[in-house]
């Protein structure tokens, strides 16, 4: 080496010149010792380094996407198992059943959304269809075609498990309606709807078919009165009105559209003026409502009903029926739930840091999950120890200031009870109590008749992709930071126990919330109670699901087809 040849011409030159001999024990201890610290010194190998938590995140939806899009910590290898391999901006699924928008317009490649993150981040397409919690491991199977070599099953460990599955379509058990019913739940149902359509009016147009069976071929049903069936009804009568009938002239008057609510109204969620807006121009535009029908039967041509009020029960002939009902469990969420304890139950409980109750390395977010709030009730004795610091047994008003935001934050509740009440804070609520009226101060008892009322306010947050978007948006900004906060993701004010946590609860903040009635008018309902109708409301909705859109390829994509929709109208083509 080059090294050691300077090493010997040095050493030569000082046995030569004695005069040079103290100079070169100098250099023969740099010289060595530089030979030491090279000896010790090793290539690096991945192996010395700590060992990187593995994350494993079932799902890429909303919540899955969302989680993913904001995680930005590089101390965490990251698995991504789910059986399609996008991203879908569900709520233009509607828009898709008819031409307005295309497929490939709402869908991004999971791997273009996760690819210029900078993080280790892998992606498996396959289905888990069990999640072992003792050893930390999910199972998968792959979902490809057979010819492909056959299904593939594999597990993955994980240190940390993020479920985002979503939910399925609710049947409520409902006989037929798996065999004969189109749900509107994923992009290839959207597909099949549009196929469907498109088959029900060249049928219809056939010759020698009765007049009877044409109109029973060209009758929509749509069951289900929420968002997402009112916008589909709408969204099929421009298509019916603004497309087909100038397609198909000799059977434009035979198609119908029929909407079932099981309850008394449509879009039961919005503000009243939304819902009797809604219902009147569904009567202007010829779309048939039934509400108080519930179903009862379907077969493959016929649905049954039966009326809440009166219990007659009808049969109602249809060429295609969409059912969109509300959201059910999927099968291995409820195997999940049966394995820790959590039977009877709708979806998985979690707590306000949206991890699963009972597994402290398990979150789930998005439709699968709820969020199991605190009651004020459970923790009235130690809410009110926290208070009364001087042990005096009672309260006054100067005891309480210095918890009263952590109340408001631990249990929301309180919050919504207060403005309910039209009060500014807790203080106005002791105020108006009985104690107060008498002049005394609070003991145990009188606070927690104060607080008797507080928890009837709780309301489960809605299945919708707003709520899922923040809660993966509120997760990544955890993991981003436990590492920094000694991996605590815990909630403003420990009641049970002393100090603080890192992290504060989930709260969810309402944007407001949109429905598109067709004909180009649209309803919204924003924060501050606000209610918008009309045709710009409508180009409203355009700018907000425009700008909401995952890329700006979709941005592009779902813009230009509305566009398109405009100009030259919506393809009726069968593909």
């Amino acid at each position: 080496m080059r090294t050691f040849t300077i090493f010997e011409r040095a050493f030569k030159a000082f046995r030569d010149n004695p005069s040079l001999s103290k100079l070169m024990v100098v250099c023969t201890k740099i010289i060595g010792g530089g030979l030491l610290a090279f000896a010790e010194t090793r290539p690096f190998s991945g192996s010395d380094s700590v060992p990187k938590k593995k994350v494993v995140v079932l799902g890429t939806g909303w919540a899955g996407t969302s989680f993913l899009k904001n995680l930005k910590s590089s101390t965490f290898e990251v698995q991504v198992v789910s059986p399609r391999n996008y991203f879908a901006f569900t709520p233009l699924l509607p828009s898709v059943t008819c031409g307005t928008v295309e497929a490939r317009s709402i869908v991004e490649p999971i791997r273009n959304i996760v690819r210029k993150k900078g993080i280790n981040i892998e992606f498996k397409e396959a289905e888990c269809y069990k999640i072992d919690t003792d050893n930390n491991k999910v199972y998968c199977r792959s979902g490809q075609d057979t010819n492909l070599g056959g299904e593939e099953e594999f597990s993955v460990d994980y240190d940390y498990l993020v479920i985002a599955m979503g939910a399925r379509s609710n049947t409520f058990n409902t006989p037929g309606v798996v065999e004969n019913c189109h749900f509107l739940k994923e992009v290839e149902d959207a597909q099949r709807i549009r196929r469907t359509v498109i088959d029900c009016f060249e049928r219809a147009s056939l010759p020698n078919l009765s007049e009877e069976e044409r109109k029973r071929i060209l009758h929509f049903v749509v069951v289900g009165g929420g968002p997402t069936g009112v916008e589909f009804a709408a969204e099929l009568h421009d298509f019916v009105l603004e497309d087909l009938a100038k397609l198909y002239p000799s059977v434009k008057n035979l198609a119908k559209i029929t909407l079932l609510e099981a309850g008394d109204h449509i879009l039961n969620m919005f503000d009243k003026r939304i819902t009797a807006f809604a219902e009147e121009k569904f009567q202007r535009d010829g779309i048939h409502l039934k509400t108080g029908s519930m179903v009862i039967k379907v077969d493959d041509k016929h649905i049954s009903t039966k009326e809440r009020s009166t219990g007659e029960v009808s049969e109602i002939p249809f060429g295609m029926v969409v059912w969109s009902t509300g959201i059910g469990t999927r099968p291995v969420i409820m195997d999940f739930m049966n394995q820790i304890g959590q039977t009877n139950r709708r979806a998985l409980a979690t707590d306000e840091w949206l991890r699963v109750e009972g597994c402290n390395n398990i979150y789930a977010l998005g439709d699968c999950a709820t969020i199991n709030q605190r009651k004020v009730m459970e923790d009235i004795s130690v809410i009110f120890s926290k208070a009364d610091k001087n042990n005096s047994g009672t309260l006054n008003l100067k005891d309480f200031q210095e918890v009263i935001d952590d109340i408001c934050e631990r249990y929301p509740q309180v919050g919504l009870y207060l403005k309910k009440r039209q009060m500014r804070n807790i203080a106005d609520l002791l105020k108006s109590s009985q104690a107060e009226k008498q002049g005394t101060e609070l003991d145990i008892a009188l606070f927690t008749s104060a607080l008797s009322e507080v928890d009837s306010q709780m309301k489960n947050l809605p299945a919708t992709a707003q709520v899922a978007a923040q809660q993966g948006q509120y997760l990544a900004n955890c993991f981003n930071r436990m590492e920094e906060c000694e991996r605590n993701p815990e909630g403003p004010l420990r009641f049970r126990g002393t100090g603080r946590h890192r992290f504060h609860p989930f709260r969810y903040k309402h944007l407001g919330q949109f429905a598109p009635l067709g004909g180009e008018q649209a309803a919204a309902q924003l924060p501050g109670d606000w209610v918008s109708i009309g045709q710009s409301t409508q180009w409203l909705w355009y700018s907000v699901y425009a700008s909401k859109q995952v890329s700006w390829r979709t941005r592009a994509l779902v813009v230009s087809d509305w566009g398109r929709r405009f100009i030259f109208g919506r393809d009726s083509s069968r593909i």
